[in-house]
């Protein structure tokens, strides 16, 4: 699939952009000059730095997965320790990267805060330093993070990073790193629902929504909701665990969504908004049948928002009720209809490949895994992360030996 630019923006005129560009190499400049200069500080507690973070994270592009909130939510439900490392340059904030340390068999690992459930990762960066880009000196920067987490973690490992995200490069190009095995899908939003779906098979797209919509009418009729009340929507979060649940066991997998801790955290995120800044934590949608199956529920997902980005962090379906309508694709084009006119640039499937995802989405997106030794444990922890990640990259590039995998996973359960 061929890669699209997410942002399509009016061409500056030539002096203008000679002046940017002049602009930008004197602050790669600056950076690179600075680097020295920087002065890392490692945080055991998110609230020291909350009002700085909260500085950063208004940047459009820093993620909704290291925004203050999100990562509060997740320390409450999990209590592990922080090493929270956060950058200083005369002054001023550079960075802060919110990271936990996840023990593993003895070894410690630095990890973004959530990363088990992060879509995308990008750390939080102040302006400057994020449009550094490729300038900074990766050696350098590599070896203060290591010094800094000495002592604390064998590895640092920063998952799903995107080399390149809506136009700019991550400042953490350069350290060590690994192809990530999983993919991000997204579909770039148009003022008009009807221009976003000239970006897919809209003809056919359109056929089969009126199919979809004929069967279920045939079957009594359907709502799509969105509820107001936070006690409708934790209690259709506790749907979604129902349904999950039986998925998962029904292919013989681990629900990933089973623990307390992780339940926790998800109901954490509902209460979670901010409608000034266009932000929130979670929000259940449903699709809900009436009729003989007054009031069940056909398909459910759940989305974030942060800006002008949504990120649809799950979904499922009851796989008895009206299997031959595809329930979740539907629920999807309620979904995706429903957020044009509210300022929203880009709706995110997340990672994974699935039929569905690429059915939606024209643009693919590489994530990276920063593999950054800090002791000599971590040197082998680091080596056996980037085997394990080719290696599963290798067999999902491969669709037959991929499917022998699964089938096989299945049956050990």
């Amino acid at each position: 699939m061929q890669t699209q630019k997410l942002d399509v923006h009016e061409q500056p005129s030539q002096d203008g952009a000679l002046a940017q560009t002049a602009i930008s190499r004197l602050r790669q400049l600056s950076m690179k000059l600075a680097m020295a200069e920087i002065d890392i500080s490692v945080f055991d507690a998110m609230q020291p730095l909350e009002d700085d973070w909260r500085a950063l994270e208004r940047d459009n592009l820093q993620s909704l997965h290291q925004s203050y909130d999100w990562c509060a939510a997740w320390v409450s439900a999990f209590q592990r320790p922080l090493a929270i490392l956060k950058g200083t340059h005369a002054g001023q904030t550079a960075f802060i990267l919110p990271v936990e340390i996840v023990k593993s068999r003895g070894l410690g690992v630095a990890k973004f805060i959530a990363a088990d459930h992060s879509n995308i990762n990008t750390g939080l960066f102040s302006r400057n330093f994020a449009e550094s880009g490729g300038s900074i000196d990766a050696e350098k920067f590599a070896g203060q993070l290591r010094h800094a987490l000495k002592g604390r973690a064998d590895l640092l490992l920063l998952q799903n990073i995107p080399l390149e995200w809506r136009g700019r490069q991550t400042p953490l190009t350069g350290l060590p790193m690994v192809q990530n095995q999983n993919h991000a899908y997204q579909l770039p939003f148009f003022p008009a629902f009807e221009e976003t779906l000239k970006q897919l098979n809209a003809k056919n797209r359109r056929k089969k929504f009126r199919v979809q919509s004929k069967r279920l009418e045939a079957a009594g009729g359907f709502e799509y909701l969105v509820p107001e009340a936070s006690e409708e929507q934790h209690r259709l979060l506790d749907i979604f665990f129902r349904l999950k649940s039986a998925r998962f066991a029904s292919l013989g997998l681990p629900d990933v969504f089973a623990d307390k801790e992780t339940q926790a955290f998800l109901h954490g995120l509902i209460d979670m908004r901010d409608d000034g800044r266009q932000y929130f934590g979670l929000q259940m949608h449903v699709l809900r049948l009436k009729g003989e199956n007054e009031g069940r529920v056909a398909a459910i997902s759940g989305i974030s928002r942060k800006g002008d980005h949504i990120i649809c962090q799950f979904g499922a379906i009851d796989e008895e009720l009206v299997p031959d309508t595809s329930p979740g694709e539907f629920l999807y084009w309620q979904t995706i209809s429903g957020l044009h006119s509210k300022e929203v640039a880009l709706f995110d499937f997340g990672l994974g490949d699935q039929t569905y995802k690429r059915s939606w989405a024209p643009v693919e997106t590489a994530h990276y895994d920063v593999v950054l030794p800090v002791s000599p444990f971590g040197v082998l922890a680091g080596a056996a992360h980037r085997i394990v990640t080719r290696g599963k990259a290798h067999i999902k590039a491969r669709p037959k030996l991929y499917k022998f995998t699964q089938s096989i996973r299945a049956r050990i359960g």
